[in-house]
């Protein structure tokens, strides 16, 4: 007689152990970098890059055409075509996000997604997840317009989305559980409440986090390390705008009931 008792059937281990929301979110900027990169001709490519970029000095001719000329004289002839044939579409505040100019980029961002977009996703879900990813490449592309609006060269890649997810994770992942709670991994609080700006500042971790997060972008943005095609820049101040949105304006998108503003 086998006395062995019957065990429950063990679940399958993920091979992503990654929210379903993240896992779309990478695959869909993976699929159109690879689909650009080895699928559409070279026209189709600058003509999907001139429609969905966002380029400041654009929108910058559609609200004063009077600046053409100084629009004009300022930007490189390949990029002249820009300025004056399509018109500023206030999709293109978004829809940047979804393009890279090289696999190192893309890369780069879709790594950070991971490791700051998971524990977001996981704290407030899919949807909310998807809103702050999108207000954090709003307020980065809305914030490079204003510093830099004659400017010609394209803004692409998903840096401000994801500067948004770290600026969120920021404000509740360096929090240490409870002492009572340390040796009990199984009663601790799924998600607890975020962390008030005087308490993150009084976080050693957080503060260190924050600290090398802007010197690092200042120092991005004052070598201009390139990722990739001449005519495409990443840009400092999208990283900063879509870094503030994300931690300023999570609370309100944040669905824990503990969590203080």
């Amino acid at each position: 007689m086998d006395a062995m008792p019957d065990l429950p059937r063990q679940n399958r281990v993920p091979v992503f152990n990654m929210p379903g929301a993240v896992t779309a979110s990478i695959a869909l900027l993976l699929g159109l970098h690879a689909l650009r990169d080895f699928v559409l001709p070279d026209e189709w490519d600058i003509r999907l890059l001139l429609d969905l970029a966002l380029i400041p000095g654009r929108w910058l001719a559609s609200v004063d055409p009077d600046r053409v000329a100084e629009i004009l004289s300022k930007a490189a002839p390949a990029s002249a075509d820009a300025v004056v044939n399509p018109s500023a579409s206030l999709w293109t505040f978004a829809t940047y996000a979804l393009l890279h100019d090289s696999w190192m980029h893309v890369i780069i961002n879709v790594v950070w997604l991971a490791a700051f977009g998971s524990p977001v996703a996981r704290r407030c879900g899919p949807w909310r997840y998807g809103l702050l990813g999108l207000i954090g490449a709003v307020a980065g592309g809305i914030l490079h317009v204003a510093i830099d609006p004659l400017s010609t060269a394209p803004l692409i890649g998903a840096s401000a989305g994801v500067s948004a997810m770290m600026a969120a994770a920021a404000r509740f992942v360096f929090q240490p559980p409870p002492s009572f709670l340390a040796g009990h991994p199984w009663q601790r609080v799924a998600h607890p409440p975020l962390q008030t700006i005087p308490e993150l500042l009084r976080n050693r971790t957080a503060v260190m986090f924050l600290g090398i997060w802007l010197v690092t972008n200042f120092v991005f943005g004052i070598i201009s390390l390139p990722l990739g095609a001449e005519s495409s820049t990443v840009a400092w101040d999208a990283h900063l705008g879509g870094f503030l949105a994300g931690f300023f304006l999570f609370p309100m998108l944040d669905r824990s009931r503990g969590a203080k503003a």
